[in-house]
């Protein structure tokens, strides 16, 4: 659950996580706008778990039962990355404790060693007198 105490100058704060450790999590202008328009106290969203599942094993009837919040996840993270997403802040927003964790997403950003030349500050080249 994230409540609307939990928000604060662009980033969220989640208490209860699965491993006990807080989570903050940074968010665009947009959503922090549209999360304050909500409800002041309480969940943020009023989503019935049950029917969430039903609709998910129609569209994915082979997921094992326990497994939506981690399908999300996830897809999430696949697409974060596919998307040009840095592999420690992707660490971060889930929350794993070790960059290991994270890496069977590492293969979804092709780019990555193209994207590195962009940051080199030699990309210019260098002058010799």
């Amino acid at each position: 659950m994230c409540a609307f105490s939990k928000i604060l100058k662009g980033r969220v704060i989640f208490l209860n996580t699965k491993n006990g450790d807080q989570r903050i999590v940074p968010i665009s202008d947009k959503l922090e706008k549209e999360i304050r328009g909500k409800k002041k106290m309480g969940k943020l969203f009023n989503v019935d778990y049950i029917n969430f599942c039903k609709i998910l094993h129609v569209v994915k009837p082979d997921l094992p039962k326990g497994q939506a919040t981690h399908v999300l996840r996830h897809t999430f993270a696949s697409h974060f990355m596919m998307n040009g997403g840095n592999i420690i802040a992707l660490q971060q927003i889930l929350g794993h404790a070790s960059i290991i964790q994270t890496m069977v997403y590492a293969h979804l950003a092709p780019d990555y060693l193209q994207h590195a030349i962009t940051l080199n500050p030699l990309k210019g080249g260098i002058e010799v007198e």
